[in-house]
This record gives structure tokens, C-alpha cells and sequence, in this order.
């Protein structure tokens, strides 16, 4: 067994939208990247090209490759899952935690856990995802940005 962590940050700004989980979620900003900046599905595929040593999505999809443009990362998950299993591994589980002010995740979670799942080829069973505020404090708790931190185990397949 293997185990990896990820963490991604994004800065909020007007004229963007929101896309967590692979799901649009309304709010007045959005985040702001290369691709659509998924923060949640950035850190759970820095997990599990960690788990499995083979880098980062810096490295395989960098913002200088004008192809990642606008990217749906849940393609860009599928990707990171293919080259884990060509390295010899399957997902074994994820658990991952979405840091943000507002607005309220609970609603989009289990669609969030479900597109995740679907992405990786495992049960939704094994696809936790959490949200919390920091209650006003640091950039997130300002409501400036969004955080994620992700786990995954990766087992010999």
C-alpha cells in the first residue's frame, strides 16, 4: 500500500465560475487558474501522483501549455488515474477536505463524492469529501480563496 497527500490553493475573483468536484456551484466569484481550477480534484490528483512517486500536476499539466487552457479536471483526474494504474496501482480509498468561507458545500457533496468516484473507477464508498470554514480567519475564512487537502491510499494491482 501506498499513501499521498495533496494540497491546492486558488485565489477567488469576480467573472469566474465555481467549480468544485467537478460540479458548478453558484457564488459570486469563482477561481481562478489555468484550467477551470478545481482545487478539490487538484489536490486529490497531487495524492495520488504522490502515493504512486510519480510527481505532480504541475509537472504533467503545466500553465504554460496553453492545452490546459480552461482543462475540466475531472479529465485531467482521469489522467493522473491512468498513469497511477500504469505504474502498477489501483485507488484504494480518498479523503479529502474542501477549506472555504462560503458558499455552503454540504448540498454538492455527494454529487462532488459521485464525479470523484466515477473518475477514478471506485465505489463512492471509498470517497470522503468534507467541507469547513475557518471561521473568518486566514485568506479562506476572508473569503479570498479556497483550499483542499486530500489522502488517498493506492494498493497493488
Amino acid at each position: 500500500m501506498r499513501i499521498g497527500h495533496g494540497y491546492d490553493v486558488h485565489r477567488l475573483v469576480e467573472g469566474r465560475d465555481l467549480i468544485l468536484g467537478g460540479v458548478k456551484i453558484e457564488h459570486t466569484k469563482g477561481l481562478l487558474g489555468h484550467s477551470d481550477a478545481d482545487v478539490l480534484l487538484h489536490a486529490i490528483s497531487d495524492a495520488l501522483l504522490g502515493a504512486a512517486a510519480l510527481g505532480d500536476i504541475g509537472k504533467l499539466f503545466p500553465d504554460s501549455d496553453e492545452a490546459y487552457r480552461g482543462a475540466n479536471s475531472l479529465m485531467l483526474l482521469k489522467a493522473v488515474v491512468r498513469r497511477v494504474e500504469n505504474a502498477g496501482y489501483r485507488v484504494g480509498n480518498i479523503d479529502a477536505t474542501v477549506i472555504a468561507q462560503a458558499p455552503k458545500l454540504s448540498p454538492h457533496v455527494r454529487t462532488m463524492r459521485r464525479n470523484i468516484a466515477n473518475a477514478v473507477g471506485c465505489d463512492i464508498d471509498a470517497v470522503s469529501v468534507k467541507a469547513t470554514t475557518e471561521e473568518g480567519l486566514g485568506f479562506s475564512g476572508e473569503g479570498l480563496g479556497i483550499a483542499a487537502h486530500a489522502v488517498c491510499l493506492l494498493e497493488k494491482a
